[in-house]
């Protein structure tokens, strides 16, 4: 498996330093030999190769990776150009369209929200296809819990997303006396009803980074 960027490799060298991880690697790179696994090898850590550690002003964290063919490109939520929308995706812009009033945008792909600060990471960083889950509880759990235990060690105010059941279990690592914490359900069709449509999470993060002192986000995509 493809090695940390190295905008993130000192802060997390603790974590993949373990057996724990060396048999989370292991495992992947035997899915791989006997499956179609999702992303590519190559963007298993584009979250955290397009937003530094040290630029990370939001965190929206989600749950697996899209599992279906030409969906999952290692960034939470977001797929290439010209790929239809998931259903997770179409909810995301329906409440962006109702919370802050963007259009309906042309392509689902979210990089230029990674660019300008906002970490959109799994708490699972692969999947085989067309199994959802499938890698679950093989290891990516406590390397995910690395990435959001080392973001709430910082001084600098961050808010931290955490949609669905997966990701609010990880509001337990959060430092709440300094960082937002903004929780709903899981933007998917089985849950989004219950919660997500109308919980304006783009407008409360703005809200929080104004309150910090820092520039809100561009949602509005091409």
């Amino acid at each position: 498996m493809r090695a940390i960027p190295n905008c993130w490799r000192a802060v997390l060298a603790d974590a993949v330093a373990t057996p724990s991880f060396d048999r989370l690697c292991a495992f992947v790179d035997a899915e791989r030999a006997e499956h179609t696994v999702f992303p590519p090898e190559g963007e298993v850590f584009t979250a955290l190769e397009l937003t530094a550690y040290v630029d990370v002003r939001v965190l929206i964290l989600g749950q697996d990776p899209y599992h279906d063919e030409g969906q999952a490109h290692g960034l939470a939520f977001s797929v290439r150009p010209g790929v239809p929308f998931p259903p997770s995706l179409s909810n995301v812009f329906r409440e962006l369209g109702d919370d802050v009033g963007c259009a309906r945008p042309s392509s689902g792909f979210l990089v230029p929200w990674a660019e300008q600060g906002v970490l959109l990471l799994n708490t699972v960083l692969t999947v085989r296809a067309h199994e959802p889950n499938s890698h679950r509880g093989k290891g990516w759990e406590r390397f995910t819990d690395a990435v959001i235990s080392r973001l709430s060690e910082r001084d600098r105010p961050l808010v931290f997303v955490l949609w669905g059941g997966n990701a609010a279990k990880k509001v337990g690592l959060i430092d709440a006396s300094r960082h937002t914490i903004l929780r709903s359900a899981h933007p998917s069709p089985l849950s989004a009803h219950r919660g997500f449509l109308g919980s304006t999470p783009f407008s409360k993060i703005d809200a929080a980074l104004r309150a910090n002192g820092e520039r809100p986000i561009e949602w509005c995509l091409p």
